[in-house]
């Protein structure tokens, strides 16, 4: 049994925040600690009170650093490391200028093994400790992916894209072969580990119709795995949608037709949908992912939020990269807070690291694994520096309160105000840094 107390200012949330300054919605510990046994949180709370009864274990003391749950990606692209920072193209031109020729490589172990490294090395630099990965077409990249992060012990979720048409031919796949390979690696990788898998096809325009069928079938076969693809991103998308399937009353009614909706799927970018999408996605339990680097990258729209909020549709935070900007989920609750403001909708400090911690586990519904500190959960925690640059301490010298302390973090913050990423109570960042 190996066993260590994490001392620090420790911050968790226990629901989603009701107003600005809404204090049972999180247990905060000035002086805190966190017991890890084994891999999992067996104690927080006060470090005078645990400290007695946790005498020889290790102590590791991050004071005056704040302690929080791992930060939690909902929608990343694995094969778009060399993708991002592309300049000059909305969303459709985008992909087949830059993303599609990037994602034809991956069709090499030697690659993937040396990108899904790099991957991993940028998402424990930023504080991320679980993602929702779209891999490439080929199964070289889900094995490179999903073998990398369980040599980090992380939990992450990921599958293969799914994509016959509208797409080079080095990056498309076949409905048969697609339905094969995403079977044989359901069966290798989900619940191998922290491993999950999602089922993925890419979104409708890249799918023929007997495609979206094998992805339903997988989707029926396999219920507890996850379903990933895009959603209302762009409106030349939208168009291009309604041409290739004409009998549909609206994008989502794609996605409804072939049984692919539902609590474990997830839409990305969610920013033109109509009142219909929206009733749909209430009704099933399907979730949106707000992407806001990447919808303000490819100048793709502003999310409305508080629209799907107000109708009942579950919400996820995410960085998108490449099309997003940064690995940073500090970076995406900034651009996030900015297109709510733009959009005369509010977004306090307590709900953007609300989001990205609990909000995002339960829009996965793992929130009794990740995204708080309770008891029992598996150990993925963050440090953070609130003074981490000089703009951050001295702006910290006026700073009276937890909030503003979270809003510093969120508007100033990146890598560099990232102390230490626990996976499973294991430290990450010393190799990676030295």
């Amino acid at each position: 049994m190996t066993s260590k107390l994490l001392r620090g200012r420790v911050l968790t949330f226990v629901d989603e925040p009701k107003g600005a300054r809404d204090e049972d919605s999180y247990r905060y510990f000035e002086d805190g600690s966190i017991l890890v046994v084994d891999g999992k949180i067996a104690a927080v709370g006060e470090y005078a009170r645990l400290k007695d009864e946790t005498a020889g274990v290790e102590l590791i003391d991050h004071r005056p650093h704040l302690l929080m749950a791992g930060f939690i990606d909902t929608h990343i692209h694995f094969p778009q490391v060399q993708v991002i920072a592309s300049w000059g193209a909305q969303l459709l031109d985008w992909l087949n200028t830059y993303t599609f020729p990037e994602e034809s490589k991956f069709s090499d172990p030697e690659h993937c093994a040396r990108m899904a490294g790099r991957f991993f090395d940028e998402l424990l630099k930023h504080g991320t400790t679980t993602a929702v990965a779209y891999c490439s077409v080929h199964d070289t990249s889900v094995d490179a992916y999903f073998a990398e992060a369980a040599a980090r012990n992380l939990r992450m979720i990921g599958g293969k894209v799914m994509m016959d048409r509208n797409a080079p031919e080095a990056v498309r796949d076949t409905p048969q072969s697609s339905y094969d390979l995403s079977k044989s690696l359901i069966a290798r990788w989900h619940g191998a580990g922290r491993a999950l898998y999602a089922i993925s096809p890419r979104f409708a325009i890249t799918s023929t119709p007997e495609q979206m069928e094998m992805a339903g079938a997988l989707a029926t076969e396999h219920p507890d795995c996850f379903v990933q693809t895009h959603l209302s991103e762009n409106h030349g998308e939208i168009a291009l949608t309604r041409e290739l399937y004409p009998w549909a009353r609206d994008y989502l009614d794609v996605y409804e037709r072939y049984g692919l909706l539902g609590p474990r799927s997830l839409f990305g970018h969610c920013i033109h949908l109509e009142d219909r999408e929206k009733s749909a996605m209430a009704e099933t339990g399907s979730v949106a992912v707000f992407c806001p680097t990447s919808n303000l990258f490819l100048g793709s729209g502003l999310y409305d939020e508080a629209g799907l909020r107000d109708l009942g549709v579950r919400r996820a935070i995410a960085t998108d990269v490449g099309g997003g900007t940064n690995y940073s989920m500090l970076r995406s609750l900034d651009e996030g807070y900015k297109i709510l403001q733009l959009r005369g909708q509010s977004l306090s400090p307590l709900n953007s690291f609300y989001w990205t911690t609990l909000g995002n586990a339960r829009a996965l519904g793992l929130e009794d694994k990740i995204g708080t500190l309770d008891t029992g959960t598996e150990a993925d925690v963050v440090v953070l520096d609130s003074r981490a640059t000089s703009a951050m301490a001295l702006r910290m010298e006026t700073v009276g309160t937890l909030s503003e302390e979270l809003f510093v973090l969120q508007t100033l913050g990146d890598d560099r105000a990232v102390v230490e990423t626990y996976s499973a109570g294991e430290a990450q960042l010393s190799g990676i840094r030295n």
